[in-house]
């Protein structure tokens, strides 16, 4: 194993509050890490300093001469109306061939290519972004919640990438689901010290609450013990005969010493509004079509929710989660059919970007307040706050000086706060760790209201999710099942457009065997030579490309007619010798296919 990123004695701090105290990890070529840790804990800050955007107070990172860091980027690179082939060729400096070639790897292929890559969806965007990172050639990926916002089947291939990818990992992520899916180790950043633990996140998990359990119950056995010995001290020193033992015992109560265990972090509980239950459908849609004047989302939707029931609404980006939650609330009005809600169904919503319109000036406690059903008291507004990291004096803060993020929390803690006997909650959990999810989880689980929501979140839509609705290709369909017959579904939907994928890229049309002679096909020794040879011939192409790109720039430049006539044979030789190596990587490609 090669230590390709190590930080050693970091130390980071904000003002009064710590980050980094003397942290330390080492992360390896073979390492799949898994980056845990509350909000606010520093996870952000540490890629940062990774990244080399930020500098530590004190400490070092030492970055192996054979790093090469891929960093998948929150924010689009692209420029206005720019292809995929032509991004992937800036952002690479690779030739088209090879950006098509790694771009079919995830579907990327024919007109898609020369589709401006801004106008492609949020699912699509990624899939071209990890293409450019492969193509980068990596070997230690760095993702900061690269799950946000992606749809199922995004998410599921992008699982499949990081599963086949040979390098190291670090991400983060507040999605047990996905991190578990793709890390076999786990990091946690907690009180400024990074721990690193050899297995998933949740194995870290159980092993964190069983060695607490463990150094508790050790703990308690040991303060047993020196009370007796303690009392046997007390009782015989002053006696002659069993002085000397006494002071053997005193001796052995000086080594016993319990360990110090640094108090749990307070975890969040969540309250949930209490509500009477009710029977019988709280929602139909008859006929129902939604989308916009100038787009139909989804025609015919024919959909009953009963009371007590939690319904996830799912489907890809841009197929209409939002639409059908929109028009079934009443904020969008329905292009034909109809909503109908039970009677005395009191309705709570929680949107996306519902934050950005709170009043901006009152503080967070005075929001809450406002909120919050008559006869709620002041410390159940308190609870809730801090249940959403609004703590001590954070309740005194304007909500102008909030992030989106704690905005986003606000507006949830307010619902909750509510008496709303049905909760309809679009991307709850986006702005949430991993502790106040299972804190939201286990709130909802214990609701007794209707609940119909959305979340790119597996592990909160597996907790929660009771019946499934999903929007897609024009329609909507109802599945009675739990949420893990549904992954189940799409799982085996995805893996087979994977298989498909992965046989459309090997396949070429074969040369036609000469008569008489079948072709054979080659053992697995002689197909394990050709596949390294292709690999050794896709570094030396990209190398000469580079090199035929650099001897192009000095001729161009160069005033010397004799400089000038030596960089054109070298340019005409490099040139050759590249069409012969793609002559070889094609002859190669079609006798794998082959075989």
């Amino acid at each position: 194993m090669t230590t390709l990123l190590e930080i050693r004695d970091a130390e980071k701090h904000y003002g009064e509050k710590i980050l980094l105290d003397e942290a330390t990890v080492a992360i390896s070529d073979q390492f799949k890490v898994g980056l845990v840790g509350r909000n606010g804990s520093g996870k952000s800050t540490l890629c940062r300093i990774v990244l080399g955007e930020e500098e530590l107070d004190a400490g070092q990172v030492i970055r192996h001469p054979r790093l090469r860091l891929g960093y998948l980027r929150q924010h689009d690179p692209f420029h206005e109306g720019e292809t995929v082939l032509d991004f992937l060729q800036r952002d690479s400096g690779e030739p088209d061939w090879r950006c098509g070639q790694v771009a079919g790897e995830f579907a990327i292929r024919g007109e898609m290519l020369e589709h401006p890559v801004d106008q492609l969806s949020g699912g699509w965007q990624t899939r071209v972004k990890l293409a450019a990172l492969l193509l980068g050639e990596p070997n230690l990926l760095l993702l900061d919640e690269p799950t946000n916002f992606l749809d199922l089947r995004t998410q599921l291939l992008l699982e499949a990438f990081l599963r086949d990818f040979r390098g190291a990992c670090l991400i983060v992520s507040h999605d047990l689901g996905f991190l578990k899916a793709t890390c076999g180790q786990t990091l946690e950043l907690s009180r400024g010290r990074l721990t690193l633990f050899p297995g998933d996140v949740e194995a870290f998990i159980e092993h964190q609450a069983e060695r607490r359990q463990h150094d508790q119950r050790v703990n308690v056995s040991i303060r047993a013990k020196r009370r007796q010995l303690e009392t046997f001290i007390a009782k015989n020193r002053a006696n002659a005969n069993t002085a000397s033992q006494a002071r053997s015992k005193a001796k052995q109560l000086a080594r016993l010493q319990t360990q110090e265990l640094p108090p749990p972090e307070p975890l969040p509980k969540i309250r949930v509004p209490e509500v009477s239950p009710r029977r019988g459908p709280a929602l139909r849609c008859v006929d129902l079509v939604i989308g916009y004047a100038d787009h139909v989302v989804a025609r015919d939707v024919n959909v009953e929710v009963e009371h007590g029931s939690r319904v996830a609404i799912v489907g890809d980006n841009g197929q209409g989660k939002t639409t059908f939650l929109r028009t079934a609330t009443g904020s969008l009005t329905p292009l034909g059919g109809e909503v109908r809600w039970g009677y005395g169904c009191e309705i709570g919503t929680y949107a996306q970007h519902v934050y950005q319109s709170l009043p901006k000036h009152w503080t967070v406690e005075e929001y809450l307040t406002d909120r919050a059903a008559e006869g709620v008291k002041t410390q159940t507004i308190l609870d809730i706050a801090g249940s959403f990291l609004f703590r001590g004096d954070d309740v005194k803060k304007p909500i102008h000086v909030l992030s989106g993020g704690e905005r986003a929390r606000l507006c949830l803690a307010g619902l909750l706060l509510g008496r709303h006997n049905v909760l309809v909650l679009d991307e709850p959990v986006n702005h949430l760790d991993v502790e106040t999810v299972e804190a939201l989880c286990n709130s909802l689980l214990a609701y007794r209201g209707t609940l119909l929501f959305s979340s790119h979140d597996r592990h909160f839509m597996h907790r929660v999710a009771t019946a499934v609705v999903e929007v897609r290709d024009g329609g909507v369909a109802v599945y009675p099942d739990d949420y893990d017959h549904y992954l189940y579904r799409i799982r085996q939907e995805t893996a087979a457009g994977l298989r498909e994928l992965r046989s459309a890229g090997r396949r070429k049309t074969p040369d036609p065997p000469h008569r008489g002679s079948g072709r054979k096909p080659a053992n697995g020794k002689v197909r394990q030579e050709r596949r390294k040879e292709l690999a050794s011939i896709e570094r030396q192409v990209a190398r000469l490309d580079q090199e035929k790109k650099t001897r192009h720039e000095k001729l161009l430049a160069a005033t010397d007619p004799d400089e000038a006539e030596r960089l054109h044979a070298e340019l005409s030789e490099l040139i050759v010798r590249l069409e012969t190596m793609e002559q070889r990587w094609f002859e190669l490609n079609e006798q794998i296919a082959d075989d």
